[in-house]
């Protein structure tokens, strides 16, 4: 009741007044906010109880700017539609944009927008759509984006939420856009989408003190370590890693090296905090100017 109680609250103010965003407390929705009367931005949700409670809160489209293939199956069994647009950490583009504020202006609402976490590209990609569909200005979308946690380091989202700028009514009219189900990813893209999945667990194991984490029985240390060398050596043998820039090449093997010398601390049992710290610091030295930001052309 609390839930509908809200989306009845920020019907009655109207999505052009862009309220603040409003959090959503349910279990398997993490970082979930209505950011208008009819769009939410949050985590991707985790497990049939969270789509239902998606369905409970009135959501009929569920909107993935993720890399990762969304939960079609689990969707439909709650009677939502999935549609999947994913975007970069670099920014939203412009094509996208539209693609996006097409699909709140006309899909069945209200609309659920997420990324992985919830905190970058999903708030981004939500507030453009806003801005660019005419329901939200660029200081509301700012705003919301320092809501919903997204980081700094992310130039090009930021960019993206300052810059975008309402289109006309026609122009989205006429837009032809195939919202499809599942987007085909490039290569490069899937394999980054595994890493950080894989990183993540490896955290895990780092607050547990480089054991099994309780509640993770599947959780090896040293076997998430080899599975990030290992999807490093593979992005390497790709034909797009080896028509990349040198200076991304070497970032890369630096990276894979790193890997590497971690997997061999665990498997010996000696201390690993320095390996992992340098691991995630040579991955950030390659986000920042090959994945945060759009290069200027």
């Amino acid at each position: 009741m609390r839930a509908l109680g809200t989306l009845g609250l920020l019907a009655l103010l109207g999505s052009c007044a862009a309220p603040e965003a409003t959090p959503v407390h349910q279990p398997g929705l993490e970082n979930a906010y209505w950011i208008t009367d009819s769009v939410l931005s949050g985590a991707q949700p985790e497990g049939e109880a969270a789509f239902r409670e998606l369905a409970a809160l009135g959501v009929k489209t569920v909107i993935s700017v993720d890399g990762a293939t969304p939960d079609v199956e689990t969707a439909r069994r709650c009677g939502l539609r999935y549609v999947h647009i994913p975007i970069g950490y670099d920014g939203v583009p412009q094509e996208r944009a539209l693609e996006l504020a097409k699909a709140i202006r006309e899909l069945d609402g209200p609309l659920y927008v997420h990324c992985h976490h919830g905190q970058h590209r999903g708030p981004a990609a939500a507030v453009v759509a806003c801005v660019v569909a005419g329901t939200m200005d660029n200081a509301r979308a700012v705003e919301t984006m320092k809501t919903l946690g997204t980081g700094p380091q992310y130039i090009g989202l930021w960019e993206s939420a300052r810059q975008a700028k309402k289109a006309e009514a026609a122009t989205l009219r006429g837009l032809q856009v195939e919202f499809r189900e599942k987007a085909p990813i490039p290569p490069l893209a899937e394999a980054m989408v595994s890493l950080d999945v894989v990183t993540e667990r490896l955290q895990l194991c780092a607050k547990a003190g480089w054991k099994q984490p309780a509640g993770h029985p599947d959780l090896d240390p040293a076997h998430e370590a080899l599975r990030v060398r290992e999807i490093l050596a593979e992005i390497m043998r790709t034909e797009e890693f080896r028509s990349r820039p040198e200076d991304f090449r070497r970032k890369m093997e630096a990276s894979r090296a790193v890997s590497e010398r971690l997997e061999t601390l665990l498997r010996a049992g000696d201390p690993a905090a320095p390996a992992f710290a340098a691991l995630k610091e040579s991955c950030a030295d390659c986000h920042k100017p090959y994945r945060n930001t759009r290069p200027r052309k």
